[in-house]
């Protein structure tokens, strides 16, 4: 067995708007190669703790090291170096409307690189295959169904070769089996390019086929109150709110 590796590290994290604090005293660490889920109930603050590793909310207290960097407190020429190597599926997909899926694609590659007309498009025909859309390249968002504008979004964050990608609620507005091609191509991803991929969900699905390791928010709290694999927090809950969680619909 490979020796974990930290490649996120978050340490004494504290989130707060003003004077209301909305999660503190978070300490977990994403390894290389994780599939990794920020679950818990709605309004415990996953879409918050996602905007703080991104670099869209700023901390409040505590740190977030990415690859032995501190992150809170980086330059922002050093904010953006890491973020070149970061991807984000936001939960809408976050497409142009105006743009062809080739166009939306090539974005990030024409405004991060200096690679030749020729080469983008060969590298957006390639990142389209990938998640199974060859041939689409000039749709229009409109012209496709809603699964297909979340592997076409995944193809634009994975444009520059990520080594992390970020998740916002990827089943979000989905039917079951594009849910699960979703999920199969997050698992492909993971295992084929060795990407590390944080995933912030409630879909028990999601959370059970594709997450190696998780934390669970609790908003009472405030705090995270269990982690581990989903599948082994399934068979061993350390308290009665996340086996609650974790079998809802099955009781």
């Amino acid at each position: 067995m490979k020796t974990p590796h930290p490649q996120i590290e978050v340490r004494n994290l504290s989130i707060a708007y003003g004077d209301f604090v909305l999660l503190k005293n978070l300490n977990f660490t994403v390894n290389r190669g994780d599939i990794f889920i920020i679950m818990g109930g709605s309004g415990c603050g996953k879409s918050s703790l996602l905007r703080v590793l991104t670099g869209l909310t700023p901390i409040s207290g505590g740190q977030v090291i990415i690859d032995g960097t501190n992150f809170g407190n980086a330059t922002t020429e050093t904010k953006n170096k890491i973020m070149r190597r970061c991807g984000i599926l936001y939960q809408s997909g976050a497409l142009f409307s105006s743009m062809t899926l080739a166009e939306n694609i090539a974005l990030p590659l024409q405004q991060y690189t200096n690679y030749s007309p020729q080469l983008i498009k060969e590298l957006v025909e390639l990142k389209l295959a990938l998640v199974g859309l060859a041939g689409f390249e000039d749709f229009y968002p409109s012209e496709i169904s809603g699964g297909m504008k979340k592997r076409a979004g995944l193809a634009r964050a994975l444009a520059l070769d990520p080594e992390i990608v970020y998740f916002d609620e990827p089943s979000a507005g989905l039917d079951p089996i594009s849910s699960k091609l979703l999920d199969d191509l997050i698992i492909d991803i993971n295992q084929s390019l060795g990407t590390t991929i944080v995933v912030v969900t409630h879909e028990l699905a999601s959370i059970f086929n594709i997450g190696t390791n998780s934390i669970f928010l609790d908003g009472n709290s405030k705090s995270i109150t269990g982690s581990g694999n989903p599948n082994e927090l399934l068979k061993n809950p350390p308290n009665e709110q996340i086996y609650n969680f974790l079998t809802r619909g099955t009781k």
